[in-house]
């Protein structure tokens, strides 16, 4: 069993960076791939951005690429989402997610455990 719980969410003009946090425990390790999805409302679950186990590159969604920036810190088993040149759109509760394989994978079925998500506001 995994729990992550996200951090960092909060209320913040456009323009403005947040950086979310990912806290992991239980049964998972550096090998595994984790990401980062959004649901706004009335939309559905998208992609933001995926990190693999070591080596295994980065991935990130269209809209997000340039502004986000994917990390993890091993040794705190904490996955982070820095985000930068935040905008209205970005507004949604934003989720972490991690599978049990190693490469980065954008689909929502791939992933075996969530977080509880943490809300981002941008205001215009």
């Amino acid at each position: 069993q995994v729990q992550l719980v996200e951090s960092g969410g909060g209320l913040v003009q456009a323009g403005g960076s947040l950086r979310l946090s990912c806290a992991a425990s239980g049964r998972t390790s550096s090998n595994n791939a984790m990401a980062w999805f959004r649901q706004a409302p009335g939309k559905e679950r998208e992609f933001v951005s995926a990190i693999g186990g070591i080596g295994y590159g980065i991935a990130y969604g269209d809209s997000v690429k340039g502004r986000f920036t994917i990390s993890r810190d091993n040794a705190k088993n904490t996955l982070y989402l820095q985000m930068n040149s935040l905008k209205s759109e970005d507004t949604a509760v934003y989720y972490c997610a991690v599978r049990a394989g190693f490469r980065v994978a954008r689909s929502m079925s791939e992933y075996d455990y969530w977080g509880q998500g943490t809300q981002v506001t941008v205001s215009s």
